[in-house]
């Protein structure tokens, strides 16, 4: 984790800015819960227990800076609460997400599937694709079982 943390704190001071206890407890946060698509509220209650002085505009700001300097990824998922996740050294592009429309649960695709679709836009259109994301919005499973079930009722 330290290592990551480090490697944030060298994008920050690249572009002028410092990693403040506050930043740095938030950047702890996201860490920590990064298989989590936490909202500002949701970093905002995790780090008031590490740095109870810190309020919501200072972890509202951080993760705005955060996500323009493209260490986390904002996301809204179309229910209207903006969501942030970490991005990673690991894969060239954001990972994708299955959306459950009835009960909101998120599955994260890891895969990038679109590699093939890229190279065409570079070929076809001379269009050079930096990143992508890619939101698939359905009914999971558990929802499909519960209204099968329901239906036999």
């Amino acid at each position: 984790m330290q290592a990551r943390i480090d490697k944030i704190k060298q994008q920050l001071q690249s572009q002028g800015y410092k990693l403040t206890s506050q930043r740095e407890a938030t950047v702890r946060v996201l860490l920590e819960n990064e298989e989590d698509h936490l909202s500002a509220e949701d970093v905002f209650m995790l780090v008031k227990d590490k740095a109870p002085e810190i309020g919501l505009a200072t972890v509202y700001r951080t993760l705005e800076l955060l996500s323009e300097m493209h260490v986390v990824e904002k996301m809204n998922f179309g229910d209207g609460v903006a969501r942030y996740d970490l991005r990673t050294d690991s894969n060239k592009h954001h990972h994708h997400h299955l959306i459950c429309i009835k009960c909101g649960s998120m599955s994260e695709i890891m895969d990038d599937w679109l590699g093939p679709l890229e190279e065409r836009l570079e070929k076809e259109y001379r269009f050079n694709v930096l990143d992508h994301r890619l939101d698939f919005q359905g009914i999971c499973a558990k929802c499909q079982a519960k209204e099968s079930s329901d239906d036999k009722s």
